[in-house]
């Protein structure tokens, strides 16, 4: 039986959103996604849609 508890719940954040402050909506755009805490143990950036700035941005991990 393997161990529980090593994958965690990790918020991914818009970069370009929560810098711009004349962005085209007001809001920021928000992905939630697990990850190994044993084998991934800096913050992870994915490069994801956001909807507010309407197109690819890199989003980062937040607390």
């Amino acid at each position: 039986m393997a161990k529980k508890g090593n994958r965690i719940t990790i918020t991914l954040e818009c970069t370009e959103c929560r810098t711009n402050p004349d962005k085209r909506s007001a809001g920021v755009s928000r992905y939630t996604t697990s990850k190994n805490r044993r084998t991934t143990t800096n913050r992870l950036e994915l490069s994801k849609f956001c909807t507010h700035c309407n197109k690819h941005t890199a989003h980062k991990e937040i607390k």
